[in-house]
């Protein structure tokens, strides 16, 4: 896992302080703004100035 660089539509994350979420899928980034649609939550839209997301690297998805 990295940490959170430029996120980018279609990158998978997690939010390591809610791991029930699930795994999402960055939908859209505007700034510190963006929307992720998690597995088990459904779509968010995360600050990310105050949530630190973890880019999943695809070699480690489940």
């Amino acid at each position: 896992m990295r940490m959170q660089q430029e996120l980018a539509p279609g990158q998978i994350v997690r939010n390591p302080a809610q791991p029930d979420w699930g795994l999402g899928q960055v939908q859209s980034a505007v700034g510190a703004r963006v929307t992720v649609n998690f597995e088990h939550m459904g779509k968010m839209t995360i600050n990310t100035a105050v949530v630190t997301l973890e880019i999943v690297d695809e070699g480690l998805r489940s």
